[in-house]
């Protein structure tokens, strides 16, 4: 698990190296994302709760994705020009994030009739069904979906392990 005070160290001293100082950081409080490169306030921000999840060297490589983003300008994406400024930094990973989310504040728990769950931070306005399942919307793999009120001690405890 990832120390954020490190973490935030970390941040600033790659930040230093590679970006203007116009530039800053932060934690969010992302459940599913990351990491986020906000060009409108220079802001390169990481997920507490996700990087308390992480090991080091995990939050390192999200550190470099973002910050290669940021060296990348606003219209770059995941292409080329942000690719190989991704790689010389030394990022070697995905370009998008796919490890474990903040499930445990989900408001919304599915489950598919094989038994797979499934967690969402929003009421579904559609039917879904389970992608583990099948490909595409079958009705035999449909998600039935079920309301859970998280506590305030549930958030006190996710932020508290978050490092807060």
């Amino acid at each position: 698990m990832a120390d954020l005070v490190r973490v935030r160290h970390w941040a600033h001293a790659l930040m230093a190296l590679h970006l203007d100082p116009s530039w800053s950081f932060a934690f969010d409080n992302a459940k599913k994302r990351a990491g986020q490169c906000n060009f409108t306030h220079k802001r390169i921000s990481v997920s507490r709760y996700l990087a308390s999840r992480y090991d080091d060297d995990d939050v390192h490589q999200i550190l470099l994705h973002e910050v290669a983003h940021a060296m990348a300008g606003p219209r770059a994406g995941h292409g080329p020009r942000w690719k190989k400024l991704a790689h010389d930094l030394g990022y070697d990973g995905k370009r998008t994030h796919d490890g474990e989310i903040a499930d445990e504040l989900a408001p919304w728990v599915g489950s598919c009739p094989a038994g797979h769950t499934h967690y969402r931070y929003r009421k579904p306005t559609r039917p879904l069904s389970c992608g583990l399942c099948g490909r595409g919307f079958r009705t035999e793999n449909a998600i039935t979906w079920a309301h859970r009120e998280i506590t305030a001690a549930a958030r006190r405890r996710a932020a508290a392990s978050a490092g807060q």
